[in-house]
């Protein structure tokens, strides 16, 4: 973890004067990921798991659809670059290549899809519940997973969890790379997201939405709250939207009949 954070002098003020100290800084890394020889775009990101990181973003944006496609993947830190090749050399369309932009993902996120994804996407039939202390016990479990936030206050944090408790955890600058992650990390290590809940603790807009229906997950819980447009994808998807959890409060936005009483 020491690699993904940077300690600066700083000088702090209060109402009861100011003095010199050291502060811990979340690090951020540029990351280029490159399919078939073809770059892809630039992430603004933490410099951990970034395998995971390529491989999910890939996934979630539709330019791999299943394992068996990857012949290879190269990663090297010290160029903060990951190489992707598959097994046809596919290539990717080149209208898809003006869409690159460099971005932490805290804003739109980097996205090659159009409204028409949304439009495809199939409604997720889950008939998993769970409970409201269920989701309180996985929210106090989340909070209290990431020892780089409580050290700078400067990232996000994704899980994938069961209603018992916590499978997978990331944490990244961008709230979009650490869900990426967590795919990443499901697709290489053959993890089932079927019934599985993801918890956010960024804000669930409608990129985060499709990221997540894409995996056919039916449960997406935040720390933070949803977008309108986050809030009527997940009543079209079929996805069971639960945001602003804090200590034994939570709002249920879409989809409510998942909850038990």
């Amino acid at each position: 973890m020491t690699n993904e954070m940077e300690r600066f002098p700083v000088l702090r003020v209060t109402d009861e004067g100011t003095s010199n100290i050291e502060e811990m800084t979340a690090r951020e890394f540029p990351l280029t990921i490159t399919l078939d020889h073809q770059e892809l775009v630039t992430l603004l990101c933490s410099p951990a798991n970034l395998k995971y990181l390529a491989i999910g973003f890939l996934f979630s944006e539709g330019l791999l659809k299943d394992k068996e496609e990857i012949k290879k993947i190269i990663v090297d830190d010290g160029k903060g670059v990951v190489w992707v090749e598959t097994k046809e050399d596919k290539g990717v369309d080149s209208q898809l290549l003006f869409k690159r932009f460099i971005t932490s993902g805290c804003g739109r996120g980097a996205s090659f899809y159009s409204t028409a994804d949304a439009q495809s996407q199939a409604k997720i039939e889950s008939q998993i519940k769970i409970s409201p202390d269920e989701v309180f016990a996985l929210a106090k479990d989340f909070q209290g997973r990431s020892p780089l936030y409580r050290a700078t206050h400067g990232v996000h944090s994704a899980a994938l969890c069961d209603t018992k408790g916590i499978l997978l955890f990331s944490e990244d600058i961008g709230r979009h790379n650490a869900i990426d992650k967590i795919f990443g990390e499901c697709t290489l290590k053959d993890v089932p997201t079927d019934d599985r809940i993801i918890i956010s603790s960024g804000r669930i807009s409608s990129e985060m939405l499709l990221k997540v229906a894409k995996r056919g997950i039916p449960i997406i819980i935040s720390i933070a709250a949803p977008t309108n447009v986050g809030v009527k994808l997940a009543a079209d998807l079929g996805i069971t939207l639960i945001g602003s959890v804090r200590g034994k409060r939570m709002n249920v936005y879409a989809n409510d009949w998942r909850i038990r009483e």
